[in-house]
């Protein structure tokens, strides 16, 4: 149990862990490259590290020290069948990326994770992989895990995504590696692009167009990787500063991805004063130093393409909304129903509990503040976003707020409480 208690001001400077979605990707298109990759700045967090389990499983040889990875690629078609069940843990982007690529292997594999994992929705990923060729069978008609993937003889397809999902859209891309002719994902709205970008410096044939991206059959080759800062993580300690009158924070080496950067663009529509300072590139992503000064915050309206560009940071801007003059409005949301756990459910009952004016709508949630925070027992269920998100409204609470399960931290951030404490005054 984590139990975090109001505090007088935040100062500091200090570097979150590296990016999941990008450590996630790192090892996995090394694994599948010529070659040595070598990735600095990786998220030793439970996810990936499901992802670095996984890829062994298939004869991959990985050295893992600390933020450190080396990963010796068997090539596109190097992989080898697996002599156990492949588990990604709790982690979605391990199990729906990896399934495009299992799609693209002759042989049978089998993968499951966790009892969360196992309850989440896989027929958005599935049933384009069949649409190419694969066989693949599941719990409940094949809409569930654990999933039993035979694939091989792929067929390039133009594919029309229903749901706004880089997930979906990674999975579909990476089978395409293994297709015959040109694969195409066409989107609804833009989701983050780390994939596309990643495949290019890999040395894979992807072409973007406005909301279209195309693949074909590469032969990728072994890269190194600076991973930058998670602005996902990032997002609590941003939120509590710029939440907080008087507070000062820095934070360094934070990617700056313009698909992931909605929690900026929301924070400063709620009037937060926020500075990019030290701007680079590594690797096609952008990063900096981004600088948080504490002020009063407002409601604002959160729908349309700003969703896809945040929806990871959603619970943790529902605290802010709690904090802040006036009305939030959040919808276009859906997407929150199938996260680790029911994301709107969840904050409303959790924001509820301490005292916020919040309540649920089909596609989001409506927020009135300024609350008063007033402290109490939450459950985390097993969700490390909702456990993080409340710590972070236990900075502003009168009475403490204690998180139950919040292992589930090391998910994503196994340094979060030490951080908090860190810059706490």
């Amino acid at each position: 149990m984590l139990k975090v208690e109001r505090v007088h001001t935040l100062k500091g400077t200090i570097e979150v862990p590296g990016d999941k979605s990008i450590s996630h990707r790192g090892v996995m298109f090394g694994g599948i490259s010529r070659g040595k990759t070598h990735i600095k700045g990786f998220l030793a967090g439970e996810d990936c590290l499901s992802t670095i389990r996984c890829f062994r499983g298939l004869g991959v040889e990985i050295r893992q020290e600390g933020d450190e990875v080396e990963v010796i690629g068997r090539g596109t078609n190097g992989l080898t069948e697996p002599t156990d069940v492949l588990n990604a843990g709790n982690s979605g982007t391990t199990m729906r990326l990896m399934s495009g690529i299992l799609a693209g292997q002759s042989f049978l594999s089998i993968i499951t994770g966790d009892q969360s994992l196992r309850s989440r929705p896989m027929a958005r990923v599935a049933d384009p992989l069949r649409l190419m060729g694969a066989k693949i069978d599941g719990r409940n008609g094949g809409k569930l895990a654990p999933l039993v993937i035979r694939g091989g003889n792929l067929k390039g397809m133009v594919y029309q995504s229903p749901v706004a999902s880089a997930q979906v859209k990674s999975a579909i891309l990476l089978s395409g590696l293994y297709a015959d002719g040109i694969t195409t994902v066409v989107e609804k709205e833009k989701t983050r692009d780390h994939t596309e970008k990643m495949l290019r410096a890999f040395g894979g044939n992807v072409s973007v167009s406005g909301l279209q991206v195309s693949v074909s059959a590469s032969k990728l080759e072994g890269q190194s990787i600076q991973v930058p800062g998670d602005i996902s993580s990032a997002a609590f300690f941003m939120v509590a500063a710029a939440a907080m009158p008087g507070a000062e924070l820095k934070i360094k080496n934070v990617g700056l991805n313009p698909t992931r950067t909605g929690i900026i663009d929301v924070l400063e529509a709620m009037g937060a004063t926020i500075e990019i300072e030290d701007r680079f590139e590594s690797g096609g992503e952008p990063m900096g130093t981004i600088v948080i000064k504490g002020g009063v915050l407002h409601g604002t309206e959160i729908s349309g393409e700003m969703i896809p560009r945040l929806v990871d940071e959603i619970p943790v801007i529902a605290v802010a909304a709690a904090l802040a003059e006036g009305k939030t409005r959040i919808t276009g949301a859906e997407e929150l129903k199938f996260k680790e756990s029911n994301r709107i459910d969840a904050m409303v009952s959790a924001l509820g509990t301490v005292g916020a004016n919040i309540k649920a709508l089909p596609d989001g949630m409506e927020i009135v503040g300024p609350s008063k925070i007033q402290g109490g027992a939450i459950d985390s269920l097993g969700d490390h976003r909702i456990a993080m998100a409340m710590a972070v409204c236990g900075l502003f609470s009168e009475q403490a707020i204690e998180i139950e399960d919040s292992a589930c931290i090391d998910i994503s951030f196994p340094q979060f409480e030490t951080l908090l404490k860190r810059i706490c005054r």
